[in-house]
């Protein structure tokens, strides 16, 4: 079994590989304020039962939690853990882009999508923010864009606007809303579909036709509403991290 984890700013997500099959997907919150012992404990639980571990490959964006989380694996599984940062030899040409505060969850994306897709590639990953990650047609990182994710949205709109409940985010139901729940998420879906066609049409007019991947949790709800053609990929980052692990140990 290989472990991988992607560390986000809402949950720890563990991902596990038998050869090329995901056997489960499983998550913890993003509890900054756990210790390392607490970590250990909280992994114990969830692995529970799942069998020898043979590797894990891990990648964040939470730099406080990095250390304790990999730590807690190592005690767990017994096995050393590849942090993904930027001296990993991923393959993947970062041009000019400036690394120093890149979230490598981007890097292991690009690098599961040019292992399924010819380049030129738009990674959209639809997680806490939606980030673009663009990868140019000789296959070099060329950098992207990070806008608010759909739920970081809505609860801000919510939190800001004395008459607008709190909001969960479901599939809609048509498309116009026709009460203030509905405005609200009808608006954040088709506001994040709206984006994304946008975007990827000024794109094309500066690269010409580019391949469209979509991944990260919220991109269930709006890949339907999308009048472009896009790749679906609802487990991208364990994909490239799973590559990353068998390039180096494989």
């Amino acid at each position: 079994m290989l472990l991988t984890v992607d560390i986000g700013n809402t949950t720890v997500a563990v991902a596990a590989f038998s050869g090329e099959r995901l056997a489960f997907l499983r998550r913890l919150p993003s509890d900054t304020a756990l210790d390392g012992p607490g970590w250990q404990r909280a992994l114990e639980e969830l692995l529970a039962g799942t069998g020898p571990v043979c590797g894990c490959a891990l990648a964040s964006v939470v730099p406080d939690l990095t250390p304790r989380v990999a730590q807690a694996i190592t005690a767990v599984t017994g096995v050393p853990v590849l942090t993904v940062d930027k001296h990993t030899p991923t393959g993947l040409p970062l041009g000019d882009y400036d690394a120093k505060n890149l979230g490598m969850d981007r890097v292991v994306d690009c690098v599961a999508a040019l292992s399924r897709y010819a380049p030129p590639l738009a990674v959209f990953d639809m997680g806490t923010a939606t980030t673009l990650s663009l990868v140019g047609a000789e296959g070099s990182f060329l950098g992207g864009m990070i806008l608010p994710g759909l739920s970081l949205s809505l609860n801000a709109l919510s939190a800001r606007a004395a008459q607008l409940p709190p909001i969960t985010l479901s599939p809609p139901e048509g498309l116009i809303g026709t009460d203030t729940e509905r405005c609200m998420r009808y608006g954040a879906l088709y506001g994040a579909a709206g984006a994304i066609e946008g975007i990827v049409a000024r794109l094309e007019d500066q690269l010409g036709p580019l391949t469209v991947v979509l991944t990260g949790g919220n991109s269930a709800y709006v890949r339907p509403l999308l009048r472009c053609p896009t790749a679906w990929e609802p487990h991208l980052t364990f994909l490239g991290l799973r590559e990353l692990w068998l390039r180096q140990y494989g």
